[in-house]
């Protein structure tokens, strides 16, 4: 099963014209630095949480590096979700000096 990949500039660009992303990682990261307008469902929460992840176009992922994002592309294509994964993860976006957010999701 083939994963599309995208990279931080393709990712700009997606979130520019209303896509959605999930980030996979910990709360704690999270917390410390993120994707402005990720939403957070941490890997581990993916399966009893798929209910809350929208089908109708395709949904972003992103970690640290692009690892756990994978797996959860992986499980979510599985179920018949168009998932994407972003190369480098939050760790490619920030080296990028993209605008980020930090601190408990609001």
């Amino acid at each position: 099963m083939d994963i599309l990949e995208i990279d931080v500039d393709e990712l700009e660009q997606r979130l520019a014209a209303g896509a959605v992303l999930i980030d996979v990682r910990e709360p704690d990261e999270f917390e410390e630095v993120r994707v402005p307008g990720a939403r957070p469902i941490p890997l581990g929460e993916i399966s009893s949480r798929a209910d809350e992840i929208p089908t109708a176009s395709p949904v972003l992922l992103i970690c640290a590096k692009g690892g756990r994002s994978m797996a959860a592309a992986e499980f979510l294509q599985s179920r018949g979700v168009e998932a994407v994964n972003v190369l480098g993860g939050t760790d490619a976006w920030v080296v990028g000096g993209f605008p980020v957010e930090s601190g408990p999701p609001t």
